[in-house]
């Protein structure tokens, strides 16, 4: 004999709703075109709703608050960058090869999450002490795979020298971040390899193949 809820209240009970994973994309995805423009701070939840096509309050069955919602755009972009360099360091034959890898990837995450990584530079400074310091520190990490990389190739340089050029190579990649210079895609891939490489005093190791970034 089944026990439990009988037949004619079960009938009764509204089934429950379940949750869109669409609507959340939808959500982050309005806040870091809104926050990309006019500041994360300076944005409020019913207009992130109204970007998403969201009536505002329905964005807390998917976030607690607004600072939630921030610090799913900012791990999402950092997991996009770290889950690129271990992808590129278990595929890479040669240091050489790594390194090109890691500029290029790099440079697909700025040009497809324009928005996100300029939010992240914009607004990561704000988040609470604990996200703040363990996304610092898988920033500091992601650096690290560079600097590996670099190490063997520029023997000429010191070690505050090698992270200098690191992040001379990665500012020089995230500076489309803050200006649209209306290239195409292709084409701002291509210079902004070169200047990577040039910050890192080292010769490409294939030529960039960016035309199947997507201008975002």
């Amino acid at each position: 004999m089944v026990t439990g809820v009988p037949r004619a209240q079960a009938a009764d009970t509204p089934p429950r709703r379940r949750r869109d994973p669409g609507r959340r994309e939808r959500i982050l995805t309005a806040a870091a075109r809104l926050a990309a423009h006019r500041g994360f701070h300076t944005v409020g939840m019913a207009d992130i709703g109204a970007e998403a096509g969201i009536v505002g309050s329905g964005i807390y069955r998917h976030f607690g608050s607004k600072d939630a919602i921030l610090v799913a755009l900012l791990d999402r972009v950092m997991t996009r960058l770290e889950d690129g360099s271990r992808d590129v360091l278990a595929r890479a034959e040669t240091d050489q090869e790594t390194l090109s890898a890691l500029v290029r990837d790099h440079i697909r995450v700025a040009i497809e999450d324009r928005s996100v990584l300029a939010v992240y530079h914009r607004e990561v400074h704000t988040l609470p002490e604990e996200d703040r310091r363990r996304l610092r520190r898988s920033q500091r990490h992601y650096v690290e795979d560079w600097v590996h990389a670099l190490a063997p190739l520029r023997r000429d340089l010191s070690d505050g020298e090698l992270r200098l050029a690191v992040h001379t190579a990665i500012g020089a990649i995230q500076s489309t971040l803050f200006y649209r210079s209306g290239l195409a895609p292709e084409r701002l891939g291509e210079l902004l390899d070169t200047a990577a490489h040039a910050c890192l005093g080292v010769e490409p190791a294939i030529p960039p193949v960016l035309a199947d970034v997507n201008h975002g």
